[in-house]
């Protein structure tokens, strides 16, 4: 495993890191045994950073890693989300009263006294013209009940908006082959002001494992199933936000990519290391065997200029009319 710095912050973090959203909850029937005999493999693998949510499963997600914790003596970095939990999801809603209530429970299901690293979750745009909502996590960070806070963002432009923010360090971002819009200017950016990169979806929700058909199907309680169009959130959070149909077209075109001994999925991974701006990627594993397989990317030789060329020239023909300015 190879590490990379996460931004201004410092820390040392495996650039495959562990995304905890399907341990939770949403992507079909999960077992809490499974999910952390897959977190221990991610450690023994290296892996020292670990995403998840107050949402994720209501706090199961939260919960399992304050397990982890306690059933092993390897240190990791946990970050966590808050401001999904508002009903109605609003940006009025990240208000200090809020926000501390959010992070009081967190640090209840972590187990910790203070948490490394709170994201805004995905919030409306116009949360970033609120200049009330960053102050309020600045009074959270000097209370002690958090270190560091940065946003979770679904487009392009609220991250670069995010940055304007001083104490904002973190930026989590959807970046794959099949959204590839933060690789023109975001990821830049971030690089430059010293903000660290969290790259999510990085396998469009397992199009790019190259395992799914036209006939495949999805559990009820899978987002793949019940959010196909949008229905509960961003539909840019399933699929990329590519049309199911679209995105296995595409994924025939780059299956012949993958290098000898490696998996379609640790080739998209390793597509994603291929640009400077990138801290950390959070592919989900709900068993080692996944867990296994995403790490393995790190271990992969950079991606080919014909290889890059390749990937750029399927998006244009596929993927870009589809999604590139949406997000």
């Amino acid at each position: 495993m190879k590490y990379r710095k996460f931004g201004r912050i410092g820390w040392d973090v495996s650039e495959i890191g562990f995304g905890a959203w399907a341990v939770g909850g949403e992507w079909g029937a999960v077992d809490d045994d499974q999910s952390i005999a897959a977190m221990k493999r991610a450690l023994e693998l290296g892996i020292n950073f670990f995403d998840t949510a107050d949402v994720y499963g209501d706090g199961r997600s939260e919960r399992l890693l304050q397990r982890l914790r306690k059933e092993t003596k390897t240190p990791f970095h946990i970050v966590t989300k808050a401001g999904r939990r508002l009903d109605p999801h609003v940006a009025a809603g990240y208000n200090k009263e809020n926000l501390t209530a959010f992070v009081d429970r967190s640090l209840r299901n972590l187990g910790v006294e203070s948490l490394e690293l709170v994201q805004l979750h995905c919030p409306p745009a116009d949360t970033y013209y609120r200049p009330e909502t960053f102050a309020a996590m600045d009074e959270l960070v000097r209370s002690g009940k958090i270190q560091h806070y940065g946003v979770s963002v679904e487009r392009v432009e609220e991250g670069l908006k995010a940055m304007e923010f001083p104490n904002v360090e973190s930026i989590q971002i959807i970046f794959n082959m099949f959204r590839q819009r933060p690789a023109e200017s975001f990821l830049a950016a971030a690089h430059r002001r010293g903000v660290a990169t969290i790259i999510r979806v990085p396998l469009a929700s397992g199009l790019l494992t190259g395992k799914f058909t036209a006939t495949s199907t999805f559990a009820s309680n899978d987002h793949r199933q019940f959010n196909r169009h949008g229905e509960a959130f961003d539909v840019g959070e399933t699929f990329a936000g590519v049309p199911y149909e679209t995105g296995l077209a595409a994924v025939e075109e780059l299956r012949p990519l993958a290098p000898e001994g490696a998996t379609l999925a640790q080739l998209a991974l390793r597509w994603i290391l291929m640009f400077d701006g990138v801290s950390t990627i959070i592919p989900g594993g709900k068993n080692p065997r996944q867990v296994e397989d995403n790490a393995g990317a790190s271990a992969l030789p950079p991606l080919t200029e014909q290889q890059m060329r390749t990937v750029r020239a399927v998006y244009d023909r596929y993927i870009r009319p589809t999604v590139h300015q949406r997000w």
